[in-house]
């Protein structure tokens, strides 16, 4: 039991060793209780993500999913199989924002072995904005320096304009990229592996999915397509493809729908994501999480 405003540390592991799987089963709210990970020595902290986001439910409802990188399962089990190695000492916390209790059933299964000089540390990183700071544009990850590899994107949002809203480039900057990205993409819902509005075509619904690799996992309401208020959830795990990086990388997606006539709609969607990626230590210090109610969606 996690007492209200109470931070209570899952463990504390001696290395070298390696993460393998984490499972726990958080009840309450989901966006106020946060996850902190430090490896090594560190004070600032490696993951700092709500526990909700971190496991791909960032819309504070169930949602089942079937992933390589995450699975969650009824009736609250939230599982993740990210490999975390650590050459010195694991730590990792749970804070409880909220005004209740909560109550936490968990487990952390790891290695002692080993680790090569040069593992990357895994790192994960979440990030909300309402209203967007640029109309039409998110930034998903900034400010990180060295090197590294990008493994995966969660991303919540909610529309506020009727039609179409993935129509957003993800760009990615590399090493020096300024105006123009090393990689850029073809539209939201090509990002995360589907295609033409992620639609049934014999419903005219939005088709929910889930992946090894990729998935649209809630849409709420499921019973609405293309009206303003709709709320989404999606994942796209970099497993077999990683963005690497050798000096600093920046993440960005468009919020772009459709105009009458063709032409684009910048939109002010209200938006969440957490970034994950592998980097060699140090890592530069995360921007402050927001504040209770700044988590909550609005």
């Amino acid at each position: 039991r996690i007492k209200a405003g109470e931070t209570f540390t899952l463990c504390e592991i001696k290395g070298p060793g390696c993460i393998h799987q984490i499972w726990m089963t958080p009840t309450g709210n989901w966006r106020h209780e946060i996850l902190c990970f430090y490896w090594d020595c560190e004070t600032n902290a490696s993951v700092e993500c709500p526990v909700g986001d971190f496991f791909a439910c960032g819309l504070c409802k169930y949602a089942q999913i079937n992933s390589l990188a995450v699975c969650v399962n009824p009736g609250s089990a939230f599982n993740c199989y990210w490999p975390m190695p650590f050459h010195k000492r694991a730590r990792i916390t749970l804070e409880n924002l909220d005004d209740k209790d909560m109550v936490l059933y968990y487990q952390i299964n790891y290695t002692l072995e080993p680790v090569p000089k040069d593992a990357g540390y895994f790192q994960a990183q979440f990030r909300h904005e309402y209203p967007l700071k640029s109309k039409g544009l998110y930034t998903i990850l900034d400010g990180v320096e060295g090197e590294g590899q990008y493994v995966g994107t969660y991303l919540a949002l909610e529309v506020h304009d009727s039609g179409w809203w993935g129509e957003g480039e993800i760009k990615f900057y590399l090493d020096g990229d300024r105006d123009f990205p090393t990689i850029c993409g073809t539209g939201t819902e090509d990002y995360f592996c589907g295609s033409y509005n992620f639609e049934n075509r014999d419903t005219h619904k939005y088709q929910p999915f889930s992946t090894p690799y990729s998935g649209l996992v809630q849409v709420l309401p499921p019973d609405k397509t293309y009206e303003p208020g709709q709320r989404f959830g999606l994942y796209r795990w970099h497993l077999a493809d990683p963005v690497h990086f050798r000096k600093n990388l920046k993440v960005t997606i468009q919020a772009l729908g459709w105009k009458q006539g063709g032409l684009y709609l910048p939109m002010n969607c209200e938006m969440s994501s957490v970034a994950f990626w592998y980097q060699k230590e140090p890592h530069q210090k995360f921007p402050p999480l927001p504040s209770r109610d700044e988590l909550d969606w609005h």
